[in-house]
């Protein structure tokens, strides 16, 4: 790891863009400004990225610096290196889109630049994208992006396409900075912006989750009513929600796993306003003495108020997705898939 700059004393050990940074930050920001105006977008990205980094410089080092370039320092102490003011500066000369986009890059791995930023596309999307792209160009993407998500959008890729890309793959050697750059543009002007515009969520999906949320009297007041005034947006919204009783499309395990999830309380107040089947289902899939003890605790409460069974089941829902997002249980989408025996 680099030495920090307070603990180097002597400016002459310094790198080139660190010598930069430092005086960009030293000088005015309107001189820093026509400095900047001078440069070229690879070479406003390595200072930017440096200076992002500096951190506190001691002054006396700062003084160095600006006596090497003949200047005088200006101010009293040292200079501080952040991301806020780098951004600030760097807005003072370039458009936001410009300034966002460097910003994006020097961040870091925290989901801000291009490459993190499509680990988060859908493979489906991302292949569609690509399949209209050279094969070497697909080989550089699939090359820095995460190998989990490379397997994905290859397997969603053309068969004769993707052998394309992995024979890319196999023969490709470091890829020139300046090709990864042009790559990083393409995906950002072509593919991200266009993403961003396409990406808003299906309007009956969002009504569907919300409507989710709702107690059972509420949810039915309003379905009742999306029914009267569009029936087939009323029915393209309930086919997208998830009830309590759709748990019955979990297999065994994904519905033993939900029940060490929720316990025994919850679960007891919940099947009181559930399915025969949808009881025996859980009570299938408990010890045989786990199922007497269940039942016998569902027939010691006596009559339940519905308002707490609408919140006990709403609560396994929410915690069954949450088992499904962790990849822990399944729940079935409704269509067939190939099974193995």
């Amino acid at each position: 790891m680099t030495t920090a700059l307070a603990e180097r004393k002597d400016h002459a050990a310094l790198s080139g863009p660190e010598k930069a940074a430092v005086l960009m930050l030293a000088l005015s920001e309107s001189a820093a400004a026509r400095l900047f105006e001078l440069l070229d977008l690879d070479e406003i990205k390595e200072i930017s990225q440096t200076m992002s980094l500096l951190g506190r410089v001691d002054a006396a080092l700062v003084e160095q610096l600006l006596s090497e370039f003949g200047a005088s320092l200006g101010r009293a102490g040292g200079v501080l290196g952040s991301f806020d003011a780098t951004e600030k500066l760097l807005a003072r000369f370039l458009d936001s889109g410009r300034v966002n986009a460097i910003m994006d890059e020097i961040r870091g791995p925290a989901g801000r630049t291009v490459w993190d930023k499509l680990g988060n596309v859908n493979e489906a999307v991302l292949a569609a994208y690509l399949r209209n792209e050279y094969p070497q160009t697909v080989a550089v993407v699939l090359s820095r992006i995460g190998p989990g998500h490379a397997a994905k959008v290859l397997a969603n890729l053309p068969d004769e396409f993707a052998i394309e890309v992995v024979m890319r793959m196999l023969k490709m050697d470091v890829v020139q900075k300046d090709i990864l750059a042009d790559v990083e543009r393409t995906l950002r002007a072509e593919f991200m912006n266009n993403l961003a515009r396409t990406s808003r969520r299906d309007n009956h999906e969002l009504m569907a989750e919300i409507f989710n949320y709702l107690d059972r009297a509420t949810e039915t007041r309003f379905v009742t009513m999306l029914e009267e005034r569009n029936k087939e947006a009323a029915d393209r919204v309930k086919a997208l929600m998830f009830t309590f009783e759709d748990l019955a499309k979990l297999d065994a395990s994904g519905i033993q796993t939900l029940i060490r999830s929720v316990g025994n309380d919850r679960l007891a107040v919940a099947l009181k306003g559930a399915s025969e089947r949808l009881r025996e289902l859980f009570f299938a899939n408990m010890s045989e003495r786990g199922a007497k003890i269940l039942r016998e605790e569902m027939a010691s409460m006596g009559p339940v108020r519905l308002r707490d069974v609408d919140e006990a089941q709403q609560t396994i829902v929410n915690s069954a997705k949450a088992l499904a997002a962790a990849g822990e249980i399944l729940i079935a989408d409704g269509k067939e898939d190939e099974l193995v025996y």
